[in-house]
């Protein structure tokens, strides 16, 4: 079927047809090919200019002021091209690759059921990287999407989007004295100072909020994380690793001393990869990493990794799964 017949836009399937104007003439090409050219103008930022699809004119002039006619079930309305565009996306595109595609895309004020539901069976329609809630005063934004799937010493296969607050909750201490001792098992952060943000994280999400099983450190020698073991996690510091993408001041393997890096933390979040200006947002937060027998990791408000001292009040920016 075409477009320009503003029949539905829902029941369109990858072998059906859509009917372009372009430089060389009016062609036909499949849906599948016409998403991945849409993905491709995303990627390039070349989704700048033009004019409505609905008149077969070409697809490269559009903006995203420009309004199409899009057939639904309540008749032909006019949409906004760029929402014309993700809800194309979001019929066709796997579900792997909305970890790749940056909306930031305000979601409401409430995860509505519809939004459950799509969380839940795994499909994870109507959402894209970086897409948040803004809930109470705090914005939670989607930074992954089944980052811990199939991790851990009993695997965790439950569907889930990663979500880590825009900035800090909070400011608090990881010890209330310059040690690392017990690692971050074994930190104040952990014990104590965590409670508050898992108050305001359940007051926004519920019981959506999933526990999967994290291999944390809890002994310390020479100033590197020397033991770990499986915890139960529902919400933890990031590492550095998903922050930046690798160590940066946690200790590491020289040979002699071997230190208990053994995290499932072990790639960047998506959304710090597409979007690496969110790492900081000018916030400085604390990291669980053990740096020496003194200090843990942090982020800068400038925008690097670097340490501070154990009982210095950095900020609280948590991340955790729901689902």
């Amino acid at each position: 079927m075409k477009i320009t017949d503003y029949e539905k836009v829902q029941t369109l399937d990858s072998s059906n047809m859509v009917l372009i104007d372009g430089n060389n003439g009016t062609k036909t090409i499949l849906v599948a090919d016409f998403i991945k050219s849409l993905i491709g103008l995303i990627s390039s930022q070349d989704f700048i200019s033009g004019v409505n699809l609905s008149e077969l004119t070409q697809i490269n002039a559009l903006t995203a002021d420009d309004k199409l006619l899009i057939g639904t079930a309540e008749g032909n309305k006019a949409i906004g091209a760029d929402d014309a565009l993700f809800a194309m996306l979001d019929a066709f595109i796997p579900k792997e690759q909305r970890r790749m595609i940056y909306r930031g895309k305000n979601l409401g004020a409430v995860v509505t059921e519809e939004q459950k539901a799509n969380i839940k069976n795994g499909t994870f329609k109507g959402f894209f990287l970086g897409d948040y809630w803004t809930i109470g005063s705090y914005t939670w934004r989607i930074v992954d999407f089944d980052y811990w799937y199939n991790c851990g010493d009993t695997a965790f296969t439950t569907p889930h989007l990663v979500i880590m607050p825009d900035k800090p909750l909070y400011n608090a201490q990881m010890n209330e004295t310059n040690i690392t001792t017990g690692g971050y098992t074994g930190s104040l952060m952990y014990t104590e100072n965590l409670d508050q943000a898992k108050t305001l994280a359940a007051s926004a999400f519920g019981d959506l909020i999933l526990t999967h099983r994290e291999y944390l450190t809890n002994a310390v020698t020479d100033g590197h994380a020397s033991s770990g073991a499986w915890f139960d996690s529902t919400l933890d510091l990031p590492n550095e690793i998903m922050m930046y993408g690798c160590h940066v001041y946690a200790a590491m393997n020289n040979g002699t001393v071997i230190p208990t890096n053994y995290t499932i933390g072990k790639t960047q979040l998506a959304l710090f990869t597409v979007v690496p200006k969110l790492i900081s947002n000018r916030a400085t937060f604390w990291l669980r990493d053990v740096v020496s027998s003194a200090n843990f990791a942090y982020v800068h408000n400038y925008g690097n990794p670097t340490f501070y001292d154990a009982s210095y009040s950095h900020g609280v920016r948590p991340v955790f799964a729901i689902g």
